[in-house]
């Protein structure tokens, strides 16, 4: 405790801080973002050293060596890849100037100090978060249905009743386009826009502005 304490007081510390969406396009991370595949920075976490950028896609983490260095690793971390789970806030007690965010992205496990007088908003990211997860887990059981659901068709499938070679391509064709279908597109969320649109208060971005044409 007497080493944290000492380490805030002398600025040593790397606790981050919630940055406004008015704020967004000056981070670094802005610029690793796929803007033209409608990508969009929904909330970010700065310290000193390291940005933690989520999107409608993806964390991107802005890793950086320290606070004095201008070396950063960037690294990616796509939800439709890479499962949610095992997330918690650890709130601040008396003494601490920071909550901790706590969550693993594949098998990735992260730990980031905010400073405590943006609980509010972590707990916004935590929902969003948890959420993902939850989304995950019901997009993993619809594809194993799916799949289930084929091996039942090919054994009700007699290839003596189809007529020619043709007919055996059309139906195999049709069938592994369903599935394709239902394991990629329809059971495989890969945008979350809508979740974090309907947690994220205080990190959200801009609606979305369409025209007409």
């Amino acid at each position: 405790m007497f080493g944290k304490i000492a380490s805030d007081a002398l600025g040593l510390s790397d606790i981050g801080v919630i940055i406004s969406p008015a704020e967004y396009a000056k981070v670094d991370a802005d610029d690793y973002l796929f803007h033209e595949d409608g990508e969009r920075i929904f909330f970010l976490i700065k310290s000193k050293k390291d940005e933690y950028c989520f999107t409608n896609l993806a964390l991107i983490h802005v890793d950086g060596e320290s606070a004095v260095s201008s070396k950063r690793s960037i690294k990616r971390y796509d939800y439709a890849s890479q499962r949610v789970g095992e997330v918690l806030i650890e709130t601040a007690g008396t003494m601490d100037r920071d909550v901790e965010l706590k969550f693993r992205l594949g098998d990735a496990v992260f730990s980031i100090d905010v400073k405590k007088q943006f609980l509010e908003q972590v707990k916004d990211i935590y929902k969003a978060l948890i959420a993902i997860g939850r989304q995950q887990m019901r997009d993993m059981g619809s594809r194993e249905n799916a799949v289930r659901t084929l091996d039942a068709l090919g054994g009700m499938l007699k290839l003596g009743n189809l007529a020619n070679e043709g007919a055996v391509v059309a139906h195999y064709d049709a069938i592994l386009d369903a599935l394709n279908t239902a394991t990629q597109v329809r059971h495989h969320t890969k945008d979350f826009s809508d979740v974090f649109e309907r947690y994220i208060h205080n990190g959200a971005p801009p609606p979305r502005v369409t025209t007409a044409g």
